[in-house]
C-alpha cells in the first residue's frame, strides 16, 4: 500500500497555492453573499420553504453518499419540526431519520457554538441510536478502538479503502484537531471548511459515520462563513452528484504530499456548483408559491393539499385514483371525489389515456 498522507512527518502542515485559488474563492464568496441577499428579499414564507427544501435535500444526499436511502417524507417532516414549521401532511420519523436530521441541523443552526469532543460524540450517537451499523456493534460516545484491527477508511470506492491512523493515536490526533478547528485566525472560513473536511476523513476517528460528520463539520464552517443559520444550498447534494470525482480526489490527496492545491480547487469548485444549483431549488419554491396563490380560494382540504404538494415536489410516475388513495391514506371512493373536485376547480386535468389507465396532471404548472 502506498504511503498515506497521515504517515508523513508533521502531516497537518498542509499548504496550497493561495494566489492561484484567490479568484475562485472570491467568486464563491460573491455568490454566497448574492444568494443570501436574494433570499432576504423574498417573503418570509418563501424563505422558510426554500430552507426546508435545501436542508431536506442535504440530509437525504449526505446519507445517499453512504449508501443509505432515507424516506423523504420523514426527513422533510423531521426538518420542519426542528425548524418550528407547521407543514401539511407531516409524518412521524423513525429514530434513524431523527438522528441524522438532529446532527445535520445542529451543525448549521448552532454554527456559533464551538465544536467539542462531546458535541461530536452526541452527533455520532444520534446517527446510530441502536449503537449498530448493519449487524456490527459500534463504539458510540468514544473514538474507535483496535479491537477489529486496523481501520479501513471507506471514503473511497470499494477496493480502494485506505488505512487510517492507528486507534492508539486518536486521542492525540483529535486533541490537535479540536484545538485547530476552534481557534480564531486569518484563514478564510471557506478554506477552513475544505481543509477540515480533509483532515477529519483522514483521521477517521469513529467506527462508522465519519463521512456524514465530516460533511456536517464542513457545513458548520460554511454557516460560520456566512454568519447565518439559514441554509439555501446543499454541498452534500452536489458531492452526491459528483461522487466519483469526490472519492477520486480524496484518494489522490490522501496518497499525496502536503501540497493539497488540487483538493482545495475541487472543493471550491464543488461549492460553487452547489450554490449555482440553488437556482433550481428557488425556481421550484417560486413555482409552488404561484400555484398555491392561484388555489387560495378553492377550499381544498388537508388531504388534497398533501397530495398536490407531493405532485409539486416531482412525484414519480402517473397519478391515478388508486395512487391518490395510497398517498392520501383514504378509500378509493374518497380519492375519486377528491380528484373530481380538483378537476372541476381547474386544478387537475385528465391525461389523454382513459379507462383503467386514467391518470391526472397538474394544470398550468410551468417549470
Amino acid at each position: 500500500m502506498a504511503r498515506q498522507i497521515h504517515e508523513l512527518p508533521v502531516w497537518t502542515r498542509f499548504y496550497w497555492n493561495l494566489d492561484g485559488l484567490a479568484a475562485t474563492l472570491a467568486a464563491v464568496r460573491h455568490k454566497q453573499g448574492r444568494l443570501l441577499g436574494h433570499m432576504e428579499a423574498l417573503a418570509f414564507s418563501l424563505q422558510e420553504e426554500a430552507q426546508l427544501e435545501a436542508l431536506t435535500l442535504d440530509v437525504l444526499k449526505s446519507s445517499e453518499i453512504e449508501g443509505e436511502n432515507l424516506n423523504a417524507d420523514e426527513v422533510r417532516s423531521a426538518v420542519a419540526r426542528r425548524l418550528g414549521m407547521d407543514i401539511a401532511g407531516a409524518v412521524p420519523a423513525g429514530r434513524e431519520v431523527e438522528g441524522v436530521v438532529e446532527t445535520m441541523l445542529d451543525a448549521t443552526q448552532n454554527f456559533d457554538k464551538p465544536l467539542t469532543k462531546e458535541r461530536l460524540f452526541r452527533w455520532h450517537a444520534a446517527l446510530f441510536p441502536t449503537a449498530r451499523s448493519d449487524m456490527s456493534k459500534l463504539m458510540v460516545g468514544g473514538w474507535r478502538s483496535e479491537a477489529e484491527g486496523p481501520m479501513q477508511a471507506v471514503s473511497a470506492p470499494a477496493g480502494k479503502e485506505q488505512e487510517a491512523p492507528a486507534a492508539s493515536l486518536l486521542d492525540r490526533e483529535m486533541s490537535w484537531f479540536m484545538a485547530w478547528v476552534n481557534e480564531t485566525g486569518s484563514m478564510d472560513l471557506v478554506f477552513r471548511s475544505a481543509l477540515t473536511h480533509l483532515q477529519f476523513v483522514t483521521i477517521h476517528p469513529f467506527d462508522d459515520g465519519n463521512g456524514r460528520i465530516a460533511r456536517a463539520i464542513a457545513d458548520w464552517f460554511l454557516a460560520r462563513s456566512e454568519n447565518s443559520a439559514q441554509r439555501f444550498y446543499s454541498l452534500s447534494a452536489q458531492i452526491r452528484q459528483e461522487q466519483k470525482a469526490y472519492y477520486d480526489i480524496l484518494e489522490r490527496t490522501r496518497k499525496g504530499a502536503l501540497d493539497i492545491t488540487p483538493w482545495m480547487e475541487w472543493f471550491l469548485g464543488c461549492l460553487d456548483r452547489a450554490i449555482d444549483a440553488t437556482e433550481t431549488t428557488l425556481a421550484a419554491v417560486l413555482r409552488k408559491a404561484r400555484f398555491w396563490e392561484r388555489l387560495a380560494d378553492t377550499g381544498i382540504n388537508d388531504r388534497q393539499f398533501f397530495v398536490l404538494n407531493r405532485m409539486l415536489g416531482g412525484l414519480e410516475g402517473k397519478l391515478t385514483s388508486t395512487r391518490w388513495a395510497s398517498i392520501g391514506n383514504c378509500s378509493h371512493d374518497t380519492a375519486l371525489r377528491d380528484i373530481q373536485y380538483l378537476v372541476d376547480k381547474d386544478v387537475l386535468v385528465k391525461n389523454p389515456a382513459g379507462g383503467r389507465s386514467t391518470s391526472y396532471s397538474l394544470k398550468g404548472i410551468e417549470g
